[in-house]
């Protein structure tokens, strides 16, 4: 296990692309942290600093003990999983997964044992002696871990890892690969822009956007106390509602109605998540509800609150029309944020 710390970490391209403005955070050792964010953000640039595979422009990164901005990849003590598999279609599995100790010149008899061992926490004894091409995708994805695996390394870099995967299989991909970090203790780093990926999986979650982190924090904190409008409507799916708000006479007024103080003045925007409104015939609130999404064990009505556009979460037995909808807020459901920087009030 290692500790990762990010000292003033900067990214700049020759044309002058700042892929990654000043970044100081530290991952603990035995933990699993996701950087999150959409496209472009820089989660990968990060990533790909940590394994040595981009150059860092300012700053310092520590593994463990040693800072490793100059030491080649090889001698990081790291393993990558990437979301494209990298197998040799001409090997079996058990060849794949113990070419990179072959390399080393590890013992055969080493090779065989980590190898077996590597197989049989994956559920990959049976297919050993097959080819890449006779696998589903899953069970290549996992092919790829056990070749990470064999290593013993003090940190794991996963890129996407499941982005080839379908919906049903990814499920099941996500919890075999938590699993798999808590049962070896490994310092694991986790790349993805899917958020319920990282709500799932992460002890703690690093949002970024446009080449800055924007919050840090495990996944309840960062659900429900986002650190600004971005990781508001970021993460959670579907989204928190933001809408626009006054504060006045020391009140939040919000389409009218009152929702106790807030120690700020003037234009504000209110953060409610969908599942924090509730259907109520006495309700302060009134929603004209356009559409209801059907998803089985509970609905989405997805309609507008004024001129704003908003979804409400409810259970399966509740709300099956469009048309108006009175609703209350739970009690300390609400979120402020700055109107103009969008940062938490």
């Amino acid at each position: 296990m290692a500790q990762v710390q990010f000292n003033s970490i900067t990214k700049t391209y020759p044309n002058g692309f700042e892929a990654l403005k000043p970044t100081n955070f530290t991952i603990k050792e035995g933990e699993f942290a996701v950087l999150v964010g959409p496209s472009g953000c820089g989660k990968s640039t990060l990533l790909r600093m940590v394994a040595g595979l981009e150059d860092i422009t300012a700053g310092d990164l520590s593994i463990g003990t040693r800072v490793v901005n100059h030491v080649d990849p090889a001698d990081r003590d790291i393993a990558m999983v990437f979301q494209n598999y990298a197998l040799y279609p001409h090997m079996t599995v058990r060849k794949n997964i113990g070419y990179g100790l072959k390399n080393r010149g590890t013992a055969k008899s080493e090779i065989a044992r980590k190898v077996d061992e590597a197989a049989a926490m994956l559920n990959l004894t049976p297919y050993l002696e097959s080819k890449p091409s006779q696998l589903s995708g899953g069970q290549r994805q996992r092919v790829a871990m056990g070749r990470a695996i064999v290593r013993d390394p003090a940190l794991f870099l996963f890129d996407e890892p499941l982005s080839n995967l379908d919906a049903k299989l990814r499920n099941q991909m996500r919890i075999e690969i938590k699993a798999l970090q808590r049962r070896l203790g490994v310092t694991s780093i986790y790349v993805t822009h899917d958020q319920v990926e990282a709500m799932t999986m992460a002890d703690r979650i690093i949002v970024m956007n446009e080449g800055r982190v924007e919050q840090i924090g495990t996944p309840a904190q960062v659900y429900h106390n986002p650190a600004t409008t971005f990781v508001a409507s970021f993460m959670g799916a579907p989204p928190m509602n933001l809408l626009p708000a006054v504060v006045d006479g020391g009140q939040v007024m919000l389409e009218g109605v009152s929702f106790g103080p807030a120690p700020h003045r003037g234009k504000v925007i209110a953060g409610i998540r969908p599942e924090d409104f509730s259907p109520d015939p006495e309700g302060d609130l009134t929603i004209h509800v356009d559409l209801v999404e059907e998803l089985g064990a509970h609905r989405l009505l997805h309609g507008k609150l004024g001129e704003e556009a908003v979804t409400v979460h409810v259970a399966n037995e509740s709300v099956a029309q469009t048309g108006p909808l009175r609703v209350g807020v739970k009690p300390d459901a609400l979120c402020l944020f700055d109107a103009v920087e969008g940062n938490r009030i």
